[in-house]
């Protein structure tokens, strides 16, 4: 049976993307700081028929993000498919412009977007090319692409996993492993943020669908409303 790890599971995007793939058979680990979210996230998909586990852990603590990772693949036999979008807490970071972002400013984003990723990537991929299988998918925002001024500190550690993510989609390229950026150029199920317009999970999870089954060529799919 194949199955999804979703780093960063939550009730919006992250639950969107578990029932896509979970309603297509695959069974699906759910990854993120809350037990007690996680434990409600699950019986959820599983009143709807879909296989799921929580394993806890913080991204920005790298040993506990890996060994769920381990367990989770232990738990059901293998991770075909990683998701990573984490969501941080609103008090996490201050957001800075490009004239007033000190190195400690985008070092937290760093630390939680790029640094988590490629904790995740390393815990997964050596079974994936042992395998000559498997599919990575790492979200953003859209301002990774198209940088605003509030958020330069943010927008700069999401174009560094956007930039890691799409040579890590050309390091891989003829050996079955898929790697994928995706940029959400909308605003996911809260009032609009700088402009951007209001989408419901629902809308965007089918793209995920698509890189890992039809468009397995392409390194980046930006979402807009």
């Amino acid at each position: 049976m194949s199955s999804i790890a979703i780093i960063g599971a939550g009730p919006q995007l992250g639950l969107a993307v578990a029932r896509t793939f979970g309603s297509q058979g695959l069974d699906v680990a759910l990854i993120s700081r809350n037990r007690t979210k996680l434990d409600e996230l699950v019986g959820m998909l599983t009143s709807e028929g879909i296989t799921a586990a929580a394993f806890p852990a913080d991204v920005l603590d790298r040993a506990a993000l890996t060994q769920a990772l381990k367990s989770a693949a232990a738990h059901f036999g293998g991770i075909d498919v990683l998701e990573y979008s984490p969501l941080d807490q609103l008090n996490a970071t201050d957001l800075t412009t490009p004239a007033n972002t000190d190195p400690s400013h985008v070092q937290h984003e760093l630390e939680f977007q790029l640094y988590g990723a490629i904790t995740a990537t390393r815990a997964v991929l050596p079974a994936m090319r042992e395998a000559g299988t498997g599919t990575l998918l790492f979200t953003t925002g859209a301002r990774s692409v198209n940088p605003q001024p509030p958020t330069a500190n943010i927008n700069a550690a999401a174009a560094a996993l956007r930039n890691w993510t799409i040579n890590l989609h050309k390091e891989l390229a003829d050996t079955g492993i898929q790697a994928a950026h995706i940029g959400i150029d909308a605003t996911i199920g809260t009032p609009t943020f700088y402009g951007q317009a209001r989408v419901t999970a629902d809308r965007i999870a089918p793209v995920y669908w698509d890189l890992h089954t039809t468009h397995r060529d392409q390194a980046e799919r930006i979402f807009r409303a």
